[in-house]
């Protein structure tokens, strides 16, 4: 189970950083930053992959009431620009700039910081070691899948509710029979083969036409 020995290690108020949708083939990447407080952690606070939906929007909402967040995204748009580093590097740049309080340093999860105005750290699998990145990993699920499902509502044929823009095989057929929309990333895999077949009709799946 995480818990504050990484925050400890590094003292003063610390930040968890964590990101969520770097893999779908549509969508933002979603970034998450919190500061918890110690005498409020969430009871069962873990790393979100860990957890079932319904936990994680309990945790979601204690997290609301006890803790400081800020959660940013980066476009999906954004992510054909820059590459999907970049962007969720800028991602978690803005959900650092979105706290309203300023901590000390931030522990991010990864081998990889972003390029950030405070001192960072990062913790490999930092969602199960540290519960400031669990924090952060849970605000940032709970928000992308809210958006992801949002979406269903105005592109209903991919799946998004179900599949939060992962390459699940409903998804990956409905993209290459309709071909994307305007959320899927283009200079991704499928997404990107599924556009070639919009503008030649005539490509195959394995390229042969």
């Amino acid at each position: 189970m995480p818990d504050f020995r990484f925050e400890d290690a590094v003292g003063g108020l610390v930040a968890g950083i964590d990101e969520v949708g770097r893999g779908p083939l549509a969508g933002p990447v979603v970034a998450a930053a919190v500061i918890l407080r110690r005498d409020a952690v969430p009871e069962g606070l873990d790393d979100s992959k860990k957890l079932n939906r319904a936990t994680r929007e309990r945790l979601f909402s204690d997290l609301r009431r006890s803790a400081v967040i800020g959660v940013a995204a980066a476009s999906s748009g954004e992510i054909d620009r820059v590459n999907i580093l970049q962007a969720t590097f800028l991602a978690m740049a803005r959900a650092l700039h979105r706290l309203p309080q300023v901590p000390d340093h931030v522990l991010v999860d990864g081998n990889r910081a972003p390029p950030l105005p405070i001192g960072s750290t990062c913790v490999v699998a930092g969602d199960s070691l540290s519960l400031s990145i669990a924090a952060a990993s849970v605000v940032a699920k709970v928000v992308r899948d809210r958006l992801m499902e949002r979406l269903a509502l105005r592109h209903p044929a991919y799946g998004f509710d179900r599949n939060a823009g992962y390459p699940t095989a409903e998804h990956r057929a409905a993209l290459l029979s309709l071909g994307p929309c305007v959320h899927h990333r283009r200079s991704f895999g499928t997404a990107r083969l599924a556009l070639a077949q919009v503008m030649l009709p005539g490509l195959t799946t394995d390229g042969s036409g």
